[in-house]
């Protein structure tokens, strides 16, 4: 009988989720877990699943490090809030010291904190404009940066994250990703320059598929920028802490961004997001004019310093880096041996690959759904991104060991046999 009732655990909690949360809320598993620590998740019926997909590259130190929960711990028994706002703590002093002491550009910076990373895009923008005295933003297709009402305007993708949700703010340019001999005739045709505040970019595009750019898109961005007095935001949310190999993505293309924005994995699963710029763009907006309540909540300061004393004291980012060959690898492996495998995408442990029809060559997002759901019937969380969804995403945390990876690796190639000979 007891075995019976723990059997309807996740069937129950879906049934209630049913009743009380709105279906817009999507869930990409049908469990809920009880526990996680590193790169394994338990639900509530105690089944083990290996996490391929870090809580959307939100735990690249992993789920619950000691030294993360120990930080957690010892913060919320002296005090979880006062609103930086009212009366100031050392923990937001020390992240925002250290994070300019990291983050790229040998000049002076500034930091202050948001609590997601949609915040931390609204707050880029407003500095941008507010120091440019400009309105103009220019984004990319297959751009993601958000929820809210920037966040949505400057996001490519309509369905599911902005379709009936208009209108959108305006002033917002989009232009094709990868393509700077675009920009020549797109400051005569759509925008003057002298009207632009900032161009806001994902060193590699997330929810629009890993895409990574030519190796002279970047710095031809900055140039630009530089000519026309527009501001470059780097949008590190899923790309930053450690993703590629180096702690800002950014830094493959030897670039330095005016602003830089991080959330995510900055403080291993809390509410943080970091806005980092030069200190005379930064501080030029009034008093009162940044801010919010619970922005750089004390308990989430110290988790992020947690997170940066992990990343120096276990050489995080050459373990990333050593992943990101082992994935690399194993995914070209597929591509050769499997035709429903197609394009390969990212940099470093930030990797993806395209499923598509062996005989159209066309995007298989049915497959890329068929294949989350094969993993996770046999213990592993993967998810998808991409403009057609039809494409497979690996965000594992960095601390994965080898046995978790290859065994990962097993059930994926297990699946893709699977939907190969499906496919004939």
């Amino acid at each position: 009988m007891k075995g019976i009732e723990i059997m309807k655990k996740n069937e129950n909690l879906l049934e209630l989720r049913k009743q009380y949360v709105p279906k817009a809320v999507y869930n990409i598993l049908p469990s809920f877990i009880s526990k996680a620590s590193g790169a394994k998740m338990t639900d509530i019926e105690g089944n083990e699943m290996i996490d391929f997909a870090g809580g959307i590259a939100t735990v690249n130190v992993g789920h619950c490090h000691p030294k993360v929960v120990s930080a957690i711990k010892d913060q919320a028994e002296k005090y979880i809030h006062t609103c930086f706002h009212v009366a100031m703590y050392e923990p937001y002093i020390e992240l925002a010291k250290r994070l300019c002491e990291i983050s790229p550009g040998d000049f002076p910076k500034m930091a202050f904190f948001a609590n997601s990373g949609a915040e931390a895009v609204e707050n880029a923008i407003k500095i941008a404009r507010y120091y440019t005295k400009r309105s103009g933003i220019i984004t990319f297709e297959n751009a993601f940066h958000g929820r809210t009402l920037m966040g949505m305007s400057l996001t490519s993708k309509v369905k599911p994250y902005k379709l009936g949700f208009g209108p959108f703010a305006p002033e917002i340019y989009r232009i094709p990703f990868g393509d700077t001999n675009l920009f020549e005739t797109f400051l005569i045709d759509h925008v003057a320059p002298e009207s632009v505040a900032a161009i806001i970019a994902e060193p590699v595009q997330g929810e629009g598929g890993f895409i990574t750019p030519p190796s002279d898109f970047f710095p031809k961005i900055a140039e630009i920028c530089q000519e026309n007095g527009i501001l470059f935001i780097a949008d590190e949310i899923q790309s930053g802490m450690g993703r590629t190999g180096k702690m800002f993505a950014i830094e493959h293309w030897n670039v330095i961004p005016d602003i830089v924005i991080l959330a995510k994995s900055l403080a291993a699963g809390l509410p943080l997001s970091a806005i980092i710029g030069r200190k005379e763009i930064m501080d030029a907006p009034h008093i009162g004019g940044l801010g919010g309540t619970f922005s750089g909540n004390p308990v989430a300061c110290r988790a992020a310093l947690a997170v940066l004393d992990i990343f120096q004291e276990e050489n995080l980012l050459s373990k990333a880096e050593v992943l990101g060959k082992k994935i690399n690898r194993q995914v070209k492996t597929w591509q050769k041996d499997f035709e429903i495998v197609g394009n390969i995408h990212g940099i470093g442990s930030m990797m993806a690959f395209e499923l598509i029809d062996p005989k159209t060559k066309k995007p298989a997002k049915d497959k890329a759904t068929e294949m989350v759901n094969l993993c996770h019937k046999k213990g592993l969380v993967i998810i998808t991104c991409g403009k057609y969804g039809n494409t497979i995403r690996l965000l594992m945390p960095l601390v994965i060991n080898d046995d978790e990876l290859d065994k990962g690796f097993k059930i994926m190639e297990d699946n893709l046999q699977i939907l190969e000979n499906k496919s004939y």
